[in-house]
């Protein structure tokens, strides 16, 4: 039974994940979706109320009912002939979606995570409502297309906002990072454009550091993230070389919610990001159910690839 990858072809975690599989002796597939469907095909029929048939990709064929588990990566977007017109290209990339998506989501083996699960996690205002009634701590939150409102908040105390979805935009044919910004006065006396879609203002919270959570089933593994600098304070993806890191216990209240949470929203996987105020409470900001773990691993020595890889191996239906 084959555990199937889907990953970037550049994926260098993924890397890591196929030489724990191989060590273990565990027979391992894995695939790019970008590839498709230059280098890659699907080729499936429903037999008694089964999807059986083969996904190839380049030279290997992989028989779909000889899955044992499936680690969803990082899957690149379809690549469609340049020919192509735009109309036809959303077409095609709708379709496959549906058809080669469909196929494999419908398999009944051990997902990590599977994709309508992230999809349901991915929405900040729910995962807001899901960490209280886990018994997590979250920041005062408004979400709002209303000039006044943020007024209101922002008397309040200070404010950060940040973006609910993308960590980055394409603006001007180069990659902007979209990090947590505080919302100065200079941003409350122009907030144009503040209609024109929803936006996510939160109660600054003062940290002693912050934390990374990773879970992989029910394994939990805690690093500390200490700034070094004002911009790292503020948002630590502003510059990685300036941390520091420290393996932590969360407390068991922590832990136990963050299990809860995991559970709710039927995650085998999870990368957690909490704020430690200096009095040591803990408050949660955000889970990314398909989210980054090979810096952490590195920086604490903490055996997450090869947690994942016992669970993948395991193969139980999800």
């Amino acid at each position: 039974m084959t555990v199937l990858i889907l990953a970037s072809e550049r994926d260098f975690t993924a890397d890591r994940m196929v030489a724990a599989l191989e060590r273990r002796g565990t027979p391992v597939a894995r695939v790019d979706t970008a590839w498709f469907p230059r280098y890659c095909t699907i080729d499936a029929r429903l037999r008694n109320g089964r999807w059986m048939g083969t996904l190839s990709a380049h030279s290997r064929t992989i028989a779909l009912e000889g899955l044992r588990s499936v680690w969803y990566r990082s899957p690149s977007a379809f690549t469609f002939p340049a020919e192509l017109s735009a109309t036809e290209r959303n077409w095609a990339m709708s379709e496959t979606k549906l058809g080669l998506g469909g196929v494999l989501t419908s398999l009944a083996v051990r997902w990590i995570n599977h994709p309508s699960r992230n999809a349901d996690a991915a929405y900040k205002p729910v995962q807001l409502t899901t960490a209280v009634q886990c018994g997590l701590s979250v920041a005062d939150t408004l979400v709002t297309s209303v000039r006044t409102s943020v007024h209101e908040f922002v008397d309040g105390g200070e404010t950060i906002t940040k973006a609910f979805g993308a960590a980055a935009v394409i603006e001007d044919g180069g990659r902007k990072t979209t990090l947590t910004d505080r919302v100065t006065a200079d941003t409350v006396a122009d907030l144009r454009g503040l209609e024109v879609a929803a936006h996510q203002f939160q109660r600054w919270i003062p940290k002693a550091h912050e934390a990374r959570v990773i879970v992989v089933g029910e394994h939990v593994f805690a690093a500390g993230i200490y700034a070094r600098t004002p911009k790292t304070y503020l948002d630590y993806r502003n510059d990685y070389l300036n941390l520091r890191y420290r393996r932590l216990e969360p407390p068991e209240t922590i832990a136990g919610g963050i299990l809860r949470y995991c559970r709710a929203f039927g995650l085998a996987y999870g990368a957690f990001d909490f704020v430690i105020r200096p009095d040591g409470e803990w408050v949660f900001l955000e889970c990314n159910a398909g989210g980054q773990y090979g810096w952490i691993e590195d920086a604490i020595a903490a055996p997450i690839t090869d947690t994942i890889a016992d669970l993948l191996t395991q193969g139980e239906t999800s």
